[in-house]
């Protein structure tokens, strides 16, 4: 599992930085002039290899869960980010969503964050689902899918409390753990459906919301064309398009650049996918320059053995 939770580390990093530079540009002008290796400056005006909050607050996850978990000591942990940049590229904060900062604003202000997150319909961003790989591989062993349900629905209401929210991050975290044991993409992806579509019919969900998710829980994603993937921050549209990126490649760099190339929230999506994919394939599968152009490479290798010696004592 070490190799798996380091390339996990180590793909949000690569994809959140493949992105960053290029972020909000159009996919006909990404068509025109794809990304192929780390660029720097352009959107955010970063060096190369810096990644973005997507990475910061996974990197902060998982720290937190390498103490076992506790959603206020991951809360306080998101608001070190944020008030000093703590695990930023360059131990700074230059982007951060509105949902996220208005609920570490709440957070800091001393509101539990079991109430801090945003719960409006139009606070369905992705900012909990870019962070949530951690918590799959801190719920590896656990069986219970209520339990697993319980938990991302409490780290993803730290900043998004919405139901949506939720059941994205649900499913990916689904997904991710399917992974660790399932080697073939496609078996892993239809497990986590069969196993996410009978949770929802033992409980009694609003079927709007659910309906929602057909294109990943009924449909299968992986056969539709580039034209249908949108690539924006809603959380739906970085789910759908992150799971069409890993499942219509078959390598890291691939499943990377396809998602960074799709455009729009092009770090989210990257990320999200690049989490997978690093899991899928595994560290020696990632580019060598990629390893060592990203930002602080040698400290996420560290925290993922770290991560991976809490998850193998007793009291993690």
């Amino acid at each position: 599992m070490q190799q798996q939770i380091t390339g996990a580390f180590l793909g949000t990093a690569i994809g959140d930085a493949l992105g960053v530079p290029v972020e909000f540009q159009t996919r006909s002008y990404l068509r025109e002039n794809p990304i192929r290796e780390f660029t720097g400056y352009g959107c955010w005006n970063q060096p190369p290899g810096t990644f973005s909050d997507d990475t910061s607050l996974t990197l902060c996850t998982a720290e937190s869960l390498t103490q076992g978990y506790n959603l206020t000591h991951m809360a306080q942990t998101f608001l070190k980010w944020y008030a000093e940049g703590y695990w930023g590229a360059h131990d700074k904060v230059f982007d951060i969503g509105h949902t996220t900062r208005h609920a570490l604003t709440r957070v800091g202000s001393g509101t539990s964050p079991l109430f801090s997150g945003g719960f409006e319909e139009f606070e369905n961003g992705n900012g909990s689902l870019m962070r949530i790989m951690p918590v799959a591989i801190y719920l590896a062993r656990e069986e219970n899918i209520k339990q697993r349900y319980h938990i991302v629905k409490e780290v993803s209401g730290i900043t998004h409390a919405h139901f949506r929210s939720v059941m994205a991050c649900f499913i990916y975290v689904e997904f991710l753990r399917n992974l660790l044991t399932i080697k073939d993409l496609q078996e892993s992806y239809q497990v986590m459906r069969a196993a996410v579509n009978d949770f929802i019919m033992a409980n009694q969900f609003n079927p709007v919301e659910i309906r929602i998710f057909n294109r990943v829980l009924q449909d299968n994603i992986t056969n539709l064309e580039e034209k249908d993937i949108q690539s924006s921050g809603y959380v739906v549209h970085t789910l759908e398009s992150a799971l069409w990126c890993l499942l219509n490649t078959n390598n890291f760099q691939d499943a990377v650049l396809t998602a960074v190339n799709l455009g729009g929230d092009t770090d989210t999506t990257a990320a999200v996918a690049g989490a997978s994919a690093g899991l899928h394939y595994g560290p020696d599968n990632i580019p060598p320059t990629w390893v060592l152009g990203v930002a602080k490479s040698a400290k996420i290798i560290e925290l993922s053995q770290q991560f991976t010696d809490a998850l193998s004592t007793p009291s993690a």
